[in-house]
């Protein structure tokens, strides 16, 4: 086998490799963004029952006073009834304390609701808490496992990219500008074996019996009549 072409397929490989190495590592920023959005995300979502739970407190302590205000609004119009003169008098303080009654059952009926509601929203609170810890025990876990493998990705591709650095100053200059231009143009795949039955293992189109012959003695760099990409006999 051409010494050149040896050379390349060894260089594709290590580009194939490193190729490789740089899409596993694109994905793990975004792995890593994904679980700190999922616990933002819990964070928020208690945040909102946090403060749903706050102001239900707050509706809850103004019915309350407002009950005050209307057992107090009721004791003074009861105190009137030993002041009145007439019937008329006392028919209409017994109407204001019927109305008083059923303001203060009113006030009273939507504190039961609200303190229902504030202890619904309580456990809901509760067990938000509970699910964010454990959230963030494992995305912690998690993020912590992928920031290692992460590093250790950047560390092959460093050994990756020294091997190819020491493989590139054995290629002529024209040969490797041929090479990396073929790589770009062909989705990383500059150099490839025919295969079975006599398919460019790239294009997969039938190479020429010509063509075949000529990989079966090469000793120069032959391209695929069809996409272009360097050749070499395998089988």
């Amino acid at each position: 086998m051409d010494t050149q072409l040896r050379i390349l397929i060894d260089l594709q490989a290590l580009d194939t490799r490193i190729a490789t190495v740089e899409g596993e590592m694109a994905k793990l920023p975004r792995a890593i963004a994904a679980i700190q959005a999922s616990l933002e995300e819990g964070r928020k979502a208690l945040d909102s029952l946090t403060g749903q739970l706050d102001v239900t407190r707050k509706q809850t302590r103004t019915r309350e006073k407002d009950l005050e205000v209307t057992q107090t609004k009721r004791s003074r119009i009861e105190g009137r009834l030993y002041e009145v003169k007439t019937n008329k008098e006392y028919s209409a303080a017994l109407l204001e304390i019927e109305d008083v009654k059923q303001e203060k059952a009113r006030v009273e009926e939507d504190i039961l609701t609200l303190m229902e509601r504030q202890e619904r929203l309580a456990a809901e609170v509760r067990e938000a808490e509970i699910q964010l810890r454990a959230s963030e025990d494992e995305g912690g876990r998690d993020e912590a496992a992928l920031q290692e493998k992460l590093r250790g990705l950047e560390a092959d591709l460093a050994v990756l990219k020294s091997e190819r650095g020491e493989i590139i100053p054995q290629l002529p200059g024209p040969v490797l500008l041929n090479y990396q231009r073929i790589l770009k143009a062909r989705g990383g795949l500059a150099i490839v074996p025919i295969v079975k039955p006599n398919l460019c293992a790239g294009c997969r189109m039938t190479a020429t019996p010509q063509r075949i012959q000529e990989l079966r003695q090469q000793d120069a760099l032959i391209p695929c009549e069809s996409c272009g990409r360097f050749l070499y006999w395998a089988n």
